[in-house]
């Protein structure tokens, strides 16, 4: 690990008899080791074969200081080349997890879901996802994203239901420091990071009309401007946007842009109800008791034949996020049965939740509302305390306000 600077390697009696060195003539040598942090990676090592040519101490400093810049580089490109590998399996596993076959579904109905998804994948038109709460918009856009030209760029979504206009302008667009109470630094707005990819806002038809013309903004010339800023910033995005309400009724009652809607428009995808599926609820629902027993390492369970019935019974109205949820549930009020039978459940056969449902959600409500007192309102602390998405929380919250109105 120390460096060498050899003068005459003909005479230096450390190289007496090398093969190497009287084959090739070697006259005067340099080797320097490459150190990073004290581990040894590499050696930089040149030599001569001209009598004229001789190594000199000025040029064994040279080489020390190549040897640090050198092994740095090689460390970082190493590096580089290790985010490079972790980059295109993360790609892959993201590719696998949103592609057509993770969206399950064998109904005429969702086969027309996967044909349109086809014929637009390598295109960058806008898309509106139609469908009620739980039908998996979001999937669909995660997949149409992860098999497309951008899916090497991000998609990131936004939630635009329950939110203040304020806060949802900062989310979107970013803001200057100072454009208002509390913006103590710049920010960088999300539509801004998903430059180059994809951008979902779900339930778009939330927005105020002040977020709407900004949008359009986007929509129509790509561009953003930051809350409190005078500078327009260019962002190359694809947006794909969702809603459970008859967009074009909000058009016609005033409550949205119609240019707006058509720019979005362009193409709709309507995503069926669970209730209209058929036997993709059984199918649905072996795969969500599949991966609820995996996680929980529990031994694997059945569903009995009447719960089965129940299940085909049950109108679904919270679509695959119910179903995915009371699976979930059933697996965990198994206990050590090897069965899941229909009071594991908590639904019945007429459509309505059953009685100590309703005590579970009135206790999950209570919960929710004192985390969320207990942190100031802060959605961000409340959903990482409880274990759940943002997204879940914001649906919640949404649903409790709507029943109370």
């Amino acid at each position: 690990r120390v460096p060498l600077l050899v003068h005459d390697a003909q005479t230096d009696p450390r190289f007496e008899g090398s093969e190497s060195v009287i084959m090739q003539q070697i006259t005067a040598a340099i080797a320097v080791p490459m150190m990073v942090r004290d581990e040894l990676i590499g050696i930089i090592y040149v030599d001569s074969r001209q009598n004229r040519s001789r190594f000199t101490e000025e040029n064994l400093d040279f080489f020390r200081v190549f040897a640090v810049q050198a092994g740095l580089a090689y460390v970082n490109a190493a590096r580089f080349d290790r985010l490079q590998e972790d980059k295109l399996r993360l790609q892959t596993e993201m590719q696998k997890m949103y592609g057509f076959p993770s969206i399950i579904g064998v109904h005429p109905k969702m086969q027309e879901v996967f044909t349109l998804m086809r014929k637009i994948l390598n295109s960058d038109i806008s898309v509106m996802l139609l469908g009620d709460s739980g039908t998996g918009k979001e999937l669909v856009a995660q997949a149409s994203h992860y098999n497309g030209p951008r899916r090497e760029k991000p998609i990131i979504a936004q939630f635009c239901g329950n939110l203040s206009e304020n806060l949802l302008e900062s989310e979107l667009f970013g803001h200057k420091r100072g454009a208002f109470t509390g913006a103590l630094h710049d920010k960088r707005g999300l539509m801004e990071v998903a430059d180059g990819g994809t951008f979902f806002l779900d339930e778009i038809a939330d927005i105020s009309p002040t977020i709407q013309t900004k949008l359009l903004r986007v929509v129509q010339d790509g561009v953003i401007r930051h809350v409190g800023g005078t500078d327009s910033k260019s962002v190359d995005l694809r947006i794909l946007s969702a809603t459970n309400k008859d967009l074009k009724q909000e058009v016609d009652e005033g409550r949205f842009r119609e240019d707006l809607y058509y720019r979005l428009n362009v193409i709709t995808i309507s995503i069926p109800p669970l209730r209209e599926r058929g036997d993709d609820v059984l199918l649905l629902a072996d795969y969500f008791l599949k991966r609820a027993s995996e996680r929980s390492e529990t031994a694997k369970k059945v569903i009995s034949r009447e719960a089965v019935e129940l299940i085909k019974a049950y109108e679904w109205p919270g679509n695959v996020r119910e179903l995915e949820n009371a699976i979930q549930r059933a697996v965990v009020l198994a206990g050590e049965n090897e069965e899941i039978l229909p009071d594991d459940l908590l639904i019945t056969r007429d459509g309505e939740e059953a009685p100590h449902q309703k005590t579970l959600r009135e206790h999950e409500r209570d919960v929710v509302m004192s985390t969320l007192e207990k942190f100031e309102d802060n959605k961000t602390r409340t959903a990482d305390a409880l274990g759940v998405s943002l997204r879940w929380l914001h649906y919640r919250l949404k649903e409790w306000q709507t029943s109370n109105e």
